[in-house]
């Protein structure tokens, strides 16, 4: 196993780092794979005390600049800051973040290596049959840390400025509109699904990725897209594009304007949210004190003025949520991608 995973290049997170700094990428070292989490013995009270005994790695299943590389960058600085130990951030994308999980599924479960979780990866335990884990039993959650709001946004030359009205579009000329998304799958594809199937709507998807998404609108070949809130941000402070609603369940910080699909007074989006998350998982074996000590320090991290500085600046929301609330969610989301997959026929690439 350790020869199928190439080491990739990490990030440091050092107490005290400014921001800058982040940007130096460095050769991570070669971490040794172990056998699964669940058949590692738990740690003494002893090592449980001493914690962290090393540096800390958070493995990112996505490419560098990413909401999840972000989260474990900025959240990384200010644990690294409180644990007096550095805490690397391990890049490790491919198959849609399965292999970097899989890493931390057979990591020793001492809390040194923790898995930076994404929704994605809650679309990926809907989809796919054969994964060597299973998000919610194989791994223990220790909290969530940020979310990048999805937002359905149009061109202005639409007629629709609220859901209400974007939805009564839809239902006078169906399969008329087409929308872009930041790729076949996304988080942001499911947001749009979900919504259409419980509005009982069609539109067109058209999976791109997010700058794409914004270009094509740009430039008048569709008229609307499901995107990231922090890349349409700018072009809808200039007027260029309409935001017409927020996917996740409370409003964002960077734009409290805007308001949220539940609260749009459509009934059947009473109940509507699709959050767009990062947070941290931990192998299964992992003990409780050592995760309890994390999802306490995550949580006293979040509270740092400068720490939501960076988040902002990032485009990122602070988004904390406990172990215990961070497991319901996951679980609650697999449940629903699997149902939106089946009844929008969506499957992996």
């Amino acid at each position: 196993m350790n020869q199928s995973i190439p080491a990739r290049r990490s990030i440091p997170c050092k107490p005290g780092l400014a921001a800058a700094a982040l940007a130096t990428t460095i050769v991570a070292a070669s971490f040794a794979l172990s056998t699964p989490a669940g058949a590692q013995p738990a740690a003494t009270p002893a090592a449980v005390a001493q914690w962290p005994a090393r540096p800390v790695r958070l493995v990112a299943t996505f490419s560098p600049g990413g909401g999840a590389d972000l989260t474990g960058r900025i959240v990384g600085a200010r644990l690294a800051e409180i644990w007096k130990q550095p805490v690397v951030v391990e890049n490790r994308p491919g198959a849609g973040g399965s292999l970097g999980a899989e890493l931390v599924f057979r990591a020793t479960p001492d809390g040194h290596t923790l898995l930076v979780v994404a929704t994605t990866h809650t679309v990926n335990a809907a989809l796919l049959s054969r994964l060597p884990f299973d998000l919610v039993r194989d791994f223990r959650p220790v909290a969530l840390a940020a979310s990048a709001p999805v937002a359905l946004v149009v061109h202005p030359r639409l007629k629709a400025t609220t859901l209400q009205e974007f939805t009564s579009l839809l239902r006078a000329q169906p399969d008329k509109l087409d929308y872009a998304s930041c790729g076949m799958a996304s988080t942001h594809h499911f947001a749009m699904e979900a919504y259409k199937f419980e509005t009982k709507t069609t539109a067109l998807h058209i999976p791109t990725s997010c700058a794409n998404a914004v270009a094509m609108i740009l430039g008048n070949q569709i008229d609307v897209g499901a995107i990231t809130l922090a890349t349409a941000l700018p072009f809808v402070q200039q007027g260029k594009l309409r935001a017409i609603a927020l996917a996740s369940q409370t409003r964002s910080p960077l734009a409290p304007e805007i308001p949220t699909f539940r609260e749009s007074g459509i009934p059947e989006l009473k109940g509507y949210s699709v959050d767009n998350y990062y947070g941290f998982l931990a192998p299964l074996a992992t003990p409780e004190a050592i995760v309890t000590k994390i999802e306490a320090d995550v949580r006293s991290a979040l509270q740092d003025p400068d720490l939501q500085k960076r988040m902002a600046a990032s485009g990122l929301d602070p988004f904390f949520r406990s172990a215990a609330d961070t497991r319901r969610l996951l679980a609650a989301d697999i449940e629903r991608n699997r149902r939106i997959a089946a009844a929008a026929n969506i499957k992996p690439e």
